[in-house]
């Protein structure tokens, strides 16, 4: 019991990594003493668990996770409820599964371990006692977990309540998750009431204006201009690949080309092995959308827009330069810091929104490094890990 409890508290720590079961698995050819191959089985059987709790406590991930739970307690059934009803009971005397919730009650009320004695008039029943403990988020407690047995030894009560503080610690990623998810969903929405005023009203009259001397080029315009908003208002996926991001990209180009006319120069450079990394959704359109309307918009003559996708070793680095007006550092800094005031509009909020996005996925490393003065244009470089735990295209 002591392995266990051991065995938890790290998988507690580490979550359970993949590489523990590698060595599980592998556990014969390592040798190791009786505890520390316990040790192991306890991490792997705590791994097979983890997958379903990482949904968050609902009854599906609790049938999911029962048998696996019950193993690391060593009990002949074991129940998970919720605040509100049973999600599983799982193993020997199933006829106390209709008690269950009866048996959580007390916890769910103030939050204590409870200790019960049963009344089982089945001679053949092994559940005689059951150890209920709370499942809290956030300091509220969610749920129960209870171990059914012959009797409450005081190892099981321990037992019982550090696979509690292990799914806690399940639970609390899963809501970090959904919470992160949430975030970043109101971040993509934010973008894209931005996108919505200027670019839309912009691109339908410069459309407008081809209609009659062009309607061939107004056709594919407006073919570009629906795709284009097709992707940048889809439902689905906090990630896309390189390749589709600047393929919206080139569309936004093409419409702002149609407008600018001559006055407008872009060049890319893409290394097609970068092609099919995952990036966040909408996080290189804003850099090109800040460039053309903070940089080029208001400078006189001819402005240029470099966008380059090159292979950096395990990373993918991209940089959008133009060579406009630029900016102070020094506003720089309050717009990155989410200083910026509310007359700005719009000003490098999509820098900020991209900044924090790519922080909030890989780590505050992987923010925006953007190089500019006054008069001086503006470079952005965006690294992104080629690979990344979580991360995929859609």
């Amino acid at each position: 019991m002591e392995c266990l409890v051991a065995a938890l508290i790290a998988a507690t720590l580490v979550g359970v990594p993949a590489v523990l079961w590698r060595i599980f698995r592998h556990r014969r050819d390592l040798g190791g003493s009786p505890a520390e191959r316990a040790t192991f089985e306890t991490l792997h059987t705590a791994s097979l668990a983890a997958p379903a709790l990482r949904s968050g406590l609902t009854k599906a991930g609790a049938e999911k996770a029962s048998r696996h739970l019950r193993k690391l307690l060593g009990s002949p059934a074991i129940a998970i409820t919720d605040s509100e009803e049973l999600l599983v009971y799982d193993g020997a005397g199933e006829h106390h599964a209709s008690e269950a919730f009866e048996h959580a009650a007390g916890t769910l009320k103030d939050g204590r371990t409870q200790v019960l004695t049963l009344n089982c008039h089945e001679p053949e029943c092994p559940i005689r006692s059951a150890v209920v403990v709370p499942l809290t988020t956030e300091d509220r407690v969610v749920g129960t977990l209870a171990a059914y047995g012959d009797h409450a030894s005081a190892a099981l009560v321990r037992a019982t309540e550090e696979v509690a503080r292990w799914v806690d610690a399940q639970l609390e990623l899963a809501e970090l998750d959904r919470s992160r998810t949430m975030l970043m969903e109101a971040e993509v929405r934010a973008l894209r009431a931005q996108i919505s005023p200027h670019f839309i009203y912009n691109s339908l009259t410069t459309i407008a204006s081809f209609v009659r001397t062009d309607p061939e080029r107004a056709r594919e315009l407006l073919l570009d201009f629906a795709d284009f908003t097709r992707y940048s208002f889809r439902r689905h996926g906090d990630f896309t690949t390189l390749a589709e991001e600047l393929r919206s990209i080139d569309r936004y180009l093409t419409i702002e080309r149609a407008r600018f006319g001559d006055q407008l120069r872009v060049t890319l450079r893409i290394a097609p092995e970068v092609l099919p990394v995952a990036v966040p959704f909408l996080c290189l359109q804003p850099l090109v959308e800040n460039a053309l309307r903070h940089g080029l918009e208001p400078k006189a003559g001819v402005g240029r827009i470099t966008i380059i996708a090159e292979d950096a070793g395990s990373e993918c680095r991209i940089t959008v330069e133009d060579d406009g007006v630029g900016m102070d550092p020094e506003q720089l800094r309050r717009i990155l810091a989410g200083e910026h005031p509310s007359n700005s509009s719009g000003s490098g909020i999509g820098l900020a929104n991209v900044d924090e996005r790519l922080r909030q996925v890989y780590g505050d490393e992987y923010g925006l490094v953007v190089e500019t003065g006054p008069d001086a244009g503006t470079k952005v470089t965006v690294r992104v890990p080629k690979y990344h735990p979580g991360v995929s295209a859609s």
